[in-house]
């Protein structure tokens, strides 16, 4: 469910006319909503109620500070795979004992930084990474308190780019492997093992392998409990699926009821990373047609967002429902078109052959579910200016990451003395 309804012919965020943002922001831009944002976090915390649950929004699905902000003030924790998004969450007020550190290629720059604010949980993957923590640690006088992430060697079912839980995928350590990495952490100073993290990949719309790694890790727990470790706290990672078209992926509750059966006698406490589940239809991508080019067999609606503003169907084929902003006349007729943007690529298509309402130039478009994995991805690609984000709450909205202009752009690079000379000549020269 999201917050992205027709009213008197147009397409509203919450009861803000997207037409209205347009006007004063431009296009393409980011549009996600406050009571979506609210919903999904309030219905996943409520199907875990009595239970001793983090829920650690995982910030890369969609990093905007006020994204992050609005689930901190929802009593969202945060799971976080560098230092940028550890200080993303504790910008957006999200306290540091709530925040995890994640990731397979944490510096020991990073791991400093973390312990010296305040953020002490880590998911550790490798046995380098435990070497290196355990010295960062004892350097700065902070004890860090870590969970390894183990591997189940789970196929998770979903596109070959997002499953992380395979035993050749490069997340965490070998399931087998990982008795003897407890043993050593548990000697190294400067470490206090307490949990086990396991995370098997996104977008899953089936439970059974979440389930098979559940198992796996769970038994890991008892023979760890075994070895005399105190293990406290499970991280059963995200990955939870969202429909963005004919997909069905289970609801929070069935998730829950699956997590409640599985750890109902494991007293330990549960750490969720949820991302996709929370921002992905909290979020609109907003387009402006530029042409309708007619070509021997095919018609080409040509938009101002590309590959750059949105890069999941170029990297992974995904699929996102596009409708337009004024809502279709009853009755109005499809046709079939393909959906591209302007960059010079020919993967910088969004659909081939869409059934479309009439779309012509000046329309505008938009993109639903596209909060998740959508401006966070975005770069500059062709010198395109970084697409702006705007937050809506009820009847207000606020521009919340603003577009930068060209010398914004232009000012990010530097042109060496030697090459300014060679410019001021060639420029005499043409003179």
């Amino acid at each position: 469910m999201d917050h992205f309804d027709y009213r008197d012919g147009a397409l509203c965020a919450e009861t803000v006319a997207i037409p209205e943002i347009a006007a004063e922001v431009g296009t393409p831009f980011y549009c996600y909503s406050t009571a979506t944002l609210t919903r999904h976090y309030r219905v996943l915390e409520s199907a875990f109620t009595g239970r001793d649950v983090l829920i650690a929004y995982s910030v890369k699905a969609n990093s905007n500070l006020a994204v992050i902000a609005t689930l901190a003030r929802l009593g969202a924790g945060a799971d976080v795979v560098s230092e940028g998004e550890g200080r993303r969450a504790l910008a957006a007020g999200v306290a540091p004992e709530r925040v995890v550190f994640s990731g397979v290629g944490k510096t020991r720059d990073e791991m400093a930084y973390a312990l010296a604010h305040g953020i002490v949980h880590f998911n550790v993957e490798s046995a380098p990474e435990l070497e290196a923590l355990s010295a960062v640690a004892t350097e700065t006088g902070v004890t860090a308190r870590v969970a390894l992430r183990v591997n189940p060697d789970v196929a998770a079912g979903t596109h070959d780019k997002i499953s992380t839980g395979r035993k050749f995928d490069k997340f965490g350590v070998a399931i087998a492997d990982a008795p003897l990495l407890y043993r050593r952490a548990a000697a190294l100073p400067g470490l206090q093992v307490d949990g086990v993290d396991i995370h098997i990949g996104s977008q899953l719309t089936d439970l059974e392998p979440l389930r098979q790694a559940f198992e796996r890790a769970i038994e890991l727990v008892h023979s760890l409990r075994a070895e005399g470790h105190a293990i406290e706290r499970l991280d059963l990672g995200g990955g939870l699926g969202i429909p963005y078209g004919a997909e069905t992926p289970p609801g929070p509750d069935a998730y829950a009821r699956l997590v409640f059966a599985l750890t109902k006698d494991l007293e330990c406490r549960i750490v969720l990373e949820p991302g996709r589940v929370i921002a992905g239809n909290a979020g609109l991508l907003i387009s402006t047609v530029v042409y309708v080019k007619d070509t021997e067999d095919r018609r080409i609606v040509i938009l101002d967002s590309a590959m750059n503003d949105l890069i999941r169907p170029a990297l992974y084929g995904a699929s996102h429902i596009v409708v337009p902003v004024r809502e279709p006349a009853a009755g109005a007729p499809l046709a079939p078109v393909d959906l591209v943007g302007p960059i010079c690529e020919s993967t910088d298509t969004f659909a081939v052959d869409r059934p479309m309402p009439p779309l012509a130039s000046g329309d505008l478009v938009a993109f639903r579910s596209a909060g998740a994995y959508g401006a966070v991805m975005a770069s500059s690609y062709n010198s395109r200016l970084l697409v702006p984000e705007v937050l809506v709450d009820g009847d207000r909205f606020a521009v919340v990451r603003p577009r930068p202009n060209y010398e914004t752009l232009l000012a990010a690079d530097r042109i060496p003395n030697w090459l300014q000379d060679a410019n001021a000549t060639a420029n005499e020269l043409a003179e």
